[in-house]
This record gives structure tokens, sequence and C-alpha cells, in this order.
């Protein structure tokens, strides 16, 4: 069992930036943030591997950042020049085991 914990959504100007944490009752290899906004599927926005190779959504490229801490069972988003398209519920992600565990979701809400 694992259990993820996101924090730091929030409401935000158009341009402004927010920083979402997610912490997992253990370390995983790869953690990641998806996102979903009303009438869309959940889509991938950004992914981290234990060795710290990242990928990125094209919408998100130059703008958001993924992360991890020092303890490596900590994973970070830092939003930058957010745009109301980026509104949505963000969860974090991690496959442990053959199993794919979702946090319970935090949402972020970009203004114009």
């Amino acid at each position: 069992q694992v259990q993820l914990v996101e924090s730091g959504g929030g409401l935000v100007q158009a341009g402004g930036s927010l920083r979402l944490s997610c912490a997992a009752s253990r370390i995983l290899l790869t953690m990641g943030w998806y996102r979903q906004a009303p009438g869309n599927e959940r889509e991938l926005v950004a992914i981290i591997t234990s060795a710290g190779s990242t990928n990125y959504a094209d919408s998100v490229k130059g703008r958001f950042t993924i992360s991890r801490g020092n303890a490596k069972n900590t994973v970070y988003l830092q939003m930058n020049s957010l745009k109301p398209e980026d509104s949505a519920v963000y969860y974090c992600n991690a496959d442990f085991g053959g199993t794919a565990y979702w946090g319970q979701g935090t949402q972020v809400t970009v203004s114009s």
C-alpha cells in the first residue's frame, strides 16, 4: 500500500505561481503529476524518475518544473506563468508493485 498526500493548490491570478507538494508513505521509483479539468480526461503533466529524469506535457514545458526532495519520497511541482487553462484538480501519481496509486487531488484555479 502507498499513500500519497498532496498540498499547495489554491487560487492565483494568471501569470502567478504555485508550488504543489506530494508526500508518499514510501520511497518510489517514478512519481508524477496529472491533472483533470471538468469535462476533460485526466492528463499527464510531468513525471520524474528516481534518477532525476523528467518528462513534461508540451503545454507546460518551460513553465512547470518537477523535482524530488532529498528523502526521495516527496515530489514537487513548481508552476510558473500560470494560465487559466491550467485550472484543474492536480493529482500525484506513483506506481508500486504493478498498481497505480493516486493522491486525493488538490484544486488549482487560475483567474484571468
